[in-house]
């Protein structure tokens, strides 16, 4: 009995080895579902097939839409660093900070408590395999048990910059000449997901596809054109995506998984340019408040539970991650905190739920409140979003239209509650993309504004 109980202690402080996590016991939780949460860079809505994407075939994702349930009205910020503190703390920017992608990296565990410890003193085994280079502190001091994490974004060979070597549990590893990231990251996975078959796990799977830099993959043929080469990284993520269901289903896994699969936020400008849904271009892309840069695919795919071959057009915000994971997990959320979101577990059983009456997103100093139809910003304007995502058309203030009067008020009602302005606010540069910076260091870096905004490893 002693020793059972140290196991566990040991356990809880993520002090096993692989070897000694192989041949621990089994946990109370045995019989919860494993949850698999894939997070794919700079993907939106009109990049997948079942999506209605005119460009790319997806047919790995295509079929797991088929076997479960697309979401259609997921809303994620319009950058990756706010949408992913989002996903791991369940609470808007304007608590945490993380208003753009700088402060996002000023999150602490003592600040804010994420997924990982939430669904780890559920009783799950916890890893991360990919992209975390948004957070200033490394996944294992926020309750990961096993990771993988790279320097920035888009990381593919070590032929980048910030491709040279990689964080690995906490270990300086250098990637070698052509490895692919994520092959390597793939490999780590089942590996791990098959040591700990016998137990409740949870992995998040932050995939270094679609972000730049766009490089060919072990698959593209030499002397492709970019075109093809966005495709070719569109065709391997999806690839990626099927050779991890291959593996669950070898497991016998299948059943006893829940998958979601989301983009963390809308096309970059270079793919949305070159991407459309039935001849039409998506309205917006990354980093705009436009419906294109938060508009984002989701993919929940749960055998026995969630009906296969349906669709949900339940407003979903990012923030409704951690009580839906912490549901299906049986797991406490923290205490005496705002969790700014709500659980769609019963959707994805089939059933109604209580869906929430709008998404918020926030970046900057610039937010607005959406629901099925209308969307009010923090400038007081309000639109028309009946035509989204292709269009979206300003209502005049003073618009005597009975249903746009309402919805004006209820919109605004929503925001006066929430009050952003009254949380912790944008110190940066209004994008989004940077925070705190002195004007001393914005003149010096005046010739490489265009740059810093679109750096690939940035964001």
């Amino acid at each position: 009995m002693k020793k059972y109980f140290s196991i566990l202690l040991v356990l809880a402080l993520g002090g096993f080895t692989h070897a000694e996590q192989t041949t621990a016991p089994k946990t109370a939780g045995a019989n919860k579902p494993n949850i698999i949460f894939i997070l794919s860079d700079d993907l939106g809505v009109d990049i997948l097939s079942c999506f209605g994407s005119d460009q790319y075939k997806t047919p790995n994702l295509d079929a797991l839409a088929a076997g479960g349930m697309k979401f259609t009205h997921t809303y994620a910020a319009p950058l990756c660093g706010p949408s992913r503190a989002l996903i791991m703390t369940g609470r808007y920017a304007f608590r945490t900070g993380a208003v753009n992608q700088d402060k996002t990296a000023e999150i602490t565990p003592e600040k804010e408590t994420m997924m990982p410890k939430i669904l780890k003193e559920a009783g799950y085994v916890t890893a991360s395999f990919g992209k975390w280079g948004q957070f200033g502190l490394p996944p294992g001091v926020f309750g990961f048990e096993e990771y993988l994490n790279f320097k920035g974004s888009g990381i593919f060979w070590n032929t980048q910059p910030k491709g040279k070597e990689y964080d690995l549990n906490g270990k300086q590893v250098e990637l070698k000449d052509k490895e692919y990231m994520p092959d390597l990251m793939h490999k780590l996975i089942v590996d791990f997901i098959t040591r700990n078959q016998d137990k409740p796990f949870y992995l998040y799977y932050p995939m270094s596809h679609i972000h730049g830099d766009i490089l060919p993959t072990p698959d593209s043929k030499e002397g492709a054109t970019d075109k093809e080469l966005y495709a070719d990284n569109v065709v391997y993520h999806d690839k990626l995506v099927g050779q991890l269901i291959a593996e669950l289903e070898k497991l016998k896994l299948r059943e006893k998984t829940l998958i979601v699969y989301v983009g963390d936020n809308g096309t970059a400008k270079g793919g949305a340019a070159m991407s459309t849904v039935g001849g039409k271009t998506i309205h917006g892309c990354k980093g705009s408040m436009l419906e294109g840069g938060s508009l984002v695919p989701m993919i929940v795919n749960w055998p026995g539970t969630t009906p296969a071959g349906t669709v949900c057009a339940d407003m979903i915000d990012f923030s409704d991650y951690v009580p839906t994971f912490a549901a299906v997990a049986g797991a406490k959320l923290p205490e005496n905190v705002i969790i700014d979101g709500q659980s769609f577990l019963p959707q994805i059983k089939g059933e109604k739920g209580t869906p929430r009456d709008w998404a918020y997103v926030q970046l900057a100093r610039m937010w607005y409140v959406r629901d099925m139809n209308w969307k009010l910003n923090e400038k007081g304007e309000l639109y028309d979003m009946s035509g989204a995502p292709f269009e979206e058309k300003l209502v005049p203030a003073d618009s005597a239209d009975p249903v746009a009067v309402a919805e004006r008020a209820k919109l605004k009602a929503a925001l006066d509650k929430l009050n952003p302005a009254g949380g912790i606010l944008d110190d940066g540069d209004g994008t989004g993309r940077h925070g705190g910076k002195s004007e001393k260091k914005k003149d010096k870096k005046t010739k490489k504004s265009k740059d810093e905004t679109s750096e690939p490893s940035s964001e």
